[in-house]
């Protein structure tokens, strides 16, 4: 059966990616987001079906699921893409910090509040893929609001896949690192300590997305477009004091460059 899928936060980047490798797969795609020109240009391009919606609005997540379920007739897999990025630090505005639990951690909870009664014990697994980024198992300099919420999304995505796997549900967290789209370059602070580093080995968001598609395949909880992030990962796990002494050591010498 062509897999039914929706994207959220698909008018650029990996979500426009995703949309568009899933689509060229075979699948009926839904194309969610904020902004309503860019989801229908991207629609329009693949054969699928446009839906406006705040991914951060419980509301508009619940007519999304409900469109899709009247249009397609159920959903096989949910891609829950869409997130925000600030630069800041701890004097970030509280509106800033809202905005962005809000987009890169509740619009997971409103997927899963309005998919897993549809969802579990169906007798057949459903899919959610959620959109992390190396930030959620590393960090990021430059931004204390995008590290801490991506923290969040991820330990989100590991409560419900610890929680529902034995009832059909196949939760799995796509982690890249730097990839080429508008946060990278418009989104993040370029001057920031982590932006050279992030750039340096960035990937085009269609390759995320081949990664993710092969990937949806089996039932890793872990995608990681960038392998070496693996590597990271565990050093941060077993030597944390070295891990954050590097990355501190990356912290000072951005700021005696800018001296």
């Amino acid at each position: 059966m062509t897999r039914r899928v929706v994207v959220t936060g698909a008018g650029g980047g990996i979500g426009a990616a995703l949309a568009r490798r899933f689509a060229a797969d075979g699948a009926e795609v839904i194309v969610s987001d904020l902004d309503h020109r860019a989801a229908t240009a991207v629609a329009s391009e693949i054969g699928g079906l446009a839906v406006p919606a705040d991914a951060a609005n419980e509301d508009d997540t619940r007519r999304l699921i409900d469109t899709a379920w009247a249009e397609l007739g159920g959903i096989d897999l949910f891609c829950s893409n869409a997130g925000v990025l600030t630069a800041g630090d701890e004097n970030t505005p509280d509106a800033a910090w809202t905005r962005d639990f809000s987009v890169n951690v509740l619009s997971h909870v409103y997927v899963a509040r309005h998919l897993l009664p549809r969802w579990l014990d169906q007798g057949e697994s459903k899919r959610l893929l959620v959109t992390v980024s190396a930030a959620g198992l590393l960090s990021i300099l430059g931004s204390a609001s995008y590290a801490v919420t991506k923290h969040g999304a991820l330990a989100f995505a590991e409560w419900l896949r610890a929680t529902y796997a034995h009832r059909g549900l196949i939760v799995q967290a796509l982690c890249p690192q730097g990839v080429r789209t508008d946060m990278l370059t418009r989104g993040n602070d370029r001057e920031s300590a982590s932006a050279a580093m992030l750039a340096e080995g960035a990937l085009e968001p269609a390759e995320v997305a081949a990664v993710a598609a092969k990937a949806v395949e089996g039932d890793s909880f872990l995608i990681l477009p960038h392998p070496e992030v693996a590597d990271y990962y565990a050093l941060r796990a077993t030597d944390t004091d070295r891990w954050l002494g590097g990355m501190n050591k990356i912290q000072r010498a951005f700021e005696d460059g800018r001296r």
